[in-house]
């Protein structure tokens, strides 16, 4: 991305949030529209794919808290992209490059960093390093960020796991050892002298740098394209990596491994790896933040005398809990230390949620001693209350 790029863009019209949206509020934007516009959600339609990077760009930025707060600083400084001379700036020419600001930005994934920041403005403005004219030395560039999905188990999601995932990017070009020079022998572009980037002037006397046309920001020009990569010096490959899904992962939750994306070139750092994480229900269990959920049902005997009973837990022995003496049905309980993991490495609780069991079938011996039940508790009426209230109302 280009120093003009990321000042002119609007990362929050992209993902829709306002200027002071919460980091909670970005991540369910980004959540949303990642979904709908995920390539494996909308084959072959290359609209969808563009409109995906520039989701993931635009959360990349704003969903790191030093990035964005670069990200405002350059746009309150710059203003979309124009700079705006000070009071007694007067019409006198005032020559520099954007790309200063950001002290070296690197290229090849809006996962980049931007720098030291606007704290090294004025120092970068007057003590260049590595622009245009200054040398022949090719800049390393940071490979690119990749996105994958991985479905879990609930179990999986509740105590972590270790999957295998198959990845598809763009890698240094074996053919050629990522010089896209068939003889290995490319020579230094003449245009931005081995930069990558290239200056141009924008009017008002200031310039801004852009990724060089003639080498696409590669530093590097073939003499003999290489068959395979064309001169890129970049190919798709595939890997299988093994991927550690920490433990009490969320349905829908964005995981970030640093350096485990693309890997760079010459000596540059590799991207990130974003992994979307999806998870299976489970049968009996449910989940309430770090909390697990279960609900059991009880007889009518055991709730109304009260009782001790057996409540499974996932992946571990059951707990007994002690059920008091008129316990409605619906009532929660809470068995402590059964839950999902934190990310403290403690676990929630098992929320037990009782539910009065109807049988469907009476022996006769048991329809006779609920009838001589019903018979001693006849004149009570459990709806009484109920109407009492409805006519107050």
């Amino acid at each position: 991305m280009s120093t003009k790029d990321f000042v002119e863009k609007d990362y929050y019209k992209v993902l829709g949030v306002p200027k002071d949206a919460t980091e909670a509020e970005i991540k369910k934007a980004y959540r949303k529209l990642a979904r709908e516009f995920h390539p494996d959600a909308n084959k072959g339609d290359t609209s969808a794919e563009e409109r995906f990077k520039e989701i993931s760009e635009a959360n990349d930025i704003l969903g790191d808290p030093k990035k964005r707060k670069e990200y405002d600083e350059a746009r309150a400084l710059f203003g979309n992209g124009g700079f705006r001379p000070g009071p007694g700036a007067g019409g006198g020419s005032f020559n520099f490059d954007l790309g200063d600001l950001f002290g070296g930005q690197q290229q090849g994934g809006a996962g980049g960093g931007f720098g030291g920041g606007l704290g090294d403005v004025f120092g970068g403005l007057f003590n260049r390093g590595g622009g245009a004219g200054t040398g022949t030395r090719t800049q390393p560039r940071r490979g690119q960020d990749i996105e994958s999905e991985v479905t879990l188990s609930f179990t999986e999601a509740v105590d972590g796991a270790t999957v295998p995932l198959r990845m598809s990017s763009q890698s240094p070009c074996k053919a050629c050892s990522g010089t896209g020079d068939k003889n290995g022998t490319p020579r230094v572009c003449p245009t931005c002298v081995g930069t990558g980037q290239v200056s141009r002037g924008s009017g008002g006397g200031f310039s801004l740098t852009d990724p060089c046309a003639d080498c696409k920001g590669r530093g590097l020009i073939a003499e003999t394209p290489c068959d395979i990569c064309k001169g890129s010096g970049r190919a798709r490959s595939s890997r299988t990596m093994q991927v550690r899904i920490p433990a009490g992962v969320f349905d829908g939750q964005r995981i970030r491994l640093r350096g485990k994306g693309a890997p760079g070139e010459r000596g540059g750092p590799g991207g990130d790896l974003y992994v979307v994480v999806h998870v299976d229900s489970h049968p009996v269990f449910g989940r309430k933040d770090d909390n697990l959920t279960v609900t059991v049902p009880v007889t009518f005997a055991e709730a109304a005398l009260g009782a001790e009973i057996r409540v499974p837990t996932l992946n571990g022995p059951s707990v007994t809990l002690k059920l008091p003496p008129g316990t409605p049905g619906g009532r929660t309980m809470r068995a402590r230390g059964k839950g999902a993991v934190r990310k403290d490495g403690t676990r929630g609780d098992l929320l037990v949620t009782v539910e009065v069991a109807v049988p469907a079938e009476l022996s006769d011996k048991a329809r006779e001693a609920l009838e001589m039940y019903r018979d001693a508790t006849g004149s009570e009426d459990p709806r009484a209350a109920l109407f009492e209230s409805a006519k107050g109302a």
